[in-house]
């Protein structure tokens, strides 16, 4: 309960710290990161004169022998869903856990979209969907996701970042900006995150703790899998072993941004030692640059 209590306060702050924010999600997501339309399909008339060829449906033309094209209005308001890992790994941590810094990012970034009069929705995984809240508007709403979040107990221990992807490749008709907070230690995840991208954005927010980097030098100590429970005794004096555990991890990051920049997903790196604001603005406050990065989809 002390815990929960705190978890409430530091809410409660983040909330008086998210203003920054909004500036960000207004001019950045506001934007249509979908070949610069931020838009959606309202009728279809006959071509006029000035019109953008672009707009031209083929299909349409060709059936009526002359020319036609499709409207869209601006979209003035976002659906946000914030895809929070609740595996075993998301309990890790030297001074703070990855769950903890998650909970204090999605607080910051739904707090923004409330204020901006956005949808927010949940969706809290492991190796299955365990909980899942369709996106409102509205703090009475945002109260129940954090109360959600601060309460669950994962079913699972394990990770399967593919199945949540599925989830919401079906569940989702509205396009929607897609939060994905995880340390990203999960199978491949490659396909389904390739269908989620056709229709909707999909930003990766990855959480880790400076000890999964790098191994301190503390002689034997005995490691464990906190998704498996598997462990083995590990020899940290051995600089070779060290230097073995590096390349891993540098293999692993290496193939997890290939796989981003391969669907034109931008990623956000956050320590859990380190304060997430300063990232978060740079990233919300320049849509130009990212509007350039998902040019051609």
């Amino acid at each position: 309960m002390d815990d929960r209590t705190k978890l409430i306060r530091q809410i409660k702050k983040i909330d008086l710290a998210t203003g920054v924010l909004v500036e960000g999600l207004q001019s950045g997501f506001h934007h249509s990161l979908f070949k610069g339309q931020g838009i959606e399909f309202t009728e279809i008339r006959e071509y006029v004169p000035g019109d953008d060829i672009r707009s031209i449906d083929w299909k349409v033309t060709a059936r009526y022998d002359r020319p036609f094209i499709k409207e869209f209005t601006e979209e003035r308001d976002q659906t946000f869903y914030f895809v929070v890992d609740v595996s075993g790994s998301a309990g890790f941590g030297s001074d703070t856990t990855k769950q903890r810094k998650m909970l204090e990012v999605t607080a910051s970034l739904a707090f923004a979209a409330v204020r901006n009069n956005d949808r927010a929705g949940l969706v809290l995984f492991s190796d299955r969907v365990e909980k899942y809240i369709p996106a409102q508007r509205g703090r009475k709403h945002l109260a129940s996701l954090f109360n959600t979040m601060i309460d669950h107990t994962p079913v699972s221990k394990k990770t399967d970042l593919a199945v949540a992807l599925r989830f919401l490749a079906t569940v989702l008709s509205r396009r929607s900006t897609i939060i994905l907070l995880s340390d990203f230690a999960t199978p491949s995840f490659s396909l389904p995150l390739r269908i989620l991208r056709r229709r909707h954005e999909v930003i990766a927010i990855r959480v880790f703790d400076p000890r999964e980097q790098e191994l301190p030098d503390v002689g034997l100590i005995r490691l464990e899998d906190p998704e498996t429970g598997g462990q083995i005794l590990a020899d940290t004096s051995d600089p070779g072993f060290r230097e073995r555990y590096r390349e891993i991890v540098a293999s692993a990051d290496e193939e997890l941004r290939t796989e981003f920049a391969r669907n034109r997903i931008r990623e956000i790196t956050l320590l859990t030692s380190e304060p997430y604001d300063v990232p978060l603005k740079r990233f919300f406050t320049r849509p130009s640059q990212r509007r350039q990065d998902y040019a051609g989809v």
